[in-house]
């Protein structure tokens, strides 16, 4: 409380903001400087938008199809759901490339990619792809 020595003799009490101010600068700063650094962002590499028609399809790719249901294939070979992680295993193990591409059923669920996305990363699969829209 601040006294005033003026001509009207009471006390007057002006809250002094100064150190509240300053704490709050302190806050800004803080959350300035780590909310930046505390984002997570998944990196996509986009198609060109233009390709060049190829020779022949490369056979080595491994697709697996997520259809409704919870039912997977690797490569047209129908796989159950525990089934689904040793295989893969089994596949990338001598693989120098881990690369896969997931295709989606428009019936499944979000949930059952994931799962997939999941389980192909527990077996080894650096680069997870996704087939477009068209493509079969």
């Amino acid at each position: 409380m601040a006294m005033s020595t003026g001509g009207q003799g009471g006390l007057t009490s002006d809250p002094n903001v100064t150190p509240m101010i300053d704490v709050l600068m302190v806050l800004l700063i803080i959350f300035m400087v780590i909310v930046p650094s505390s984002r997570k962002a998944i990196d996509v590499q986009l198609p060109d938008p233009n390709p060049q028609p190829s020779s022949a399809p490369n056979t080595s790719q491994i697709v697996l199809s997520v259809h409704k249901g919870g039912q997977f294939e690797i490569n047209k070979e129908p796989q159950t759901l525990a089934g689904l992680a040793p295989r893969l295993k089994q596949i990338y193990d001598p693989r120098p490339d881990k690369i896969i591409f997931i295709k989606g059923d428009p019936d499944a669920t979000y949930q059952d990619i994931i799962k997939a996305m999941d389980i192909a990363r527990g077996a080894g699969v650096k680069v997870i792809g996704f087939t477009p829209k068209g493509a079969s």
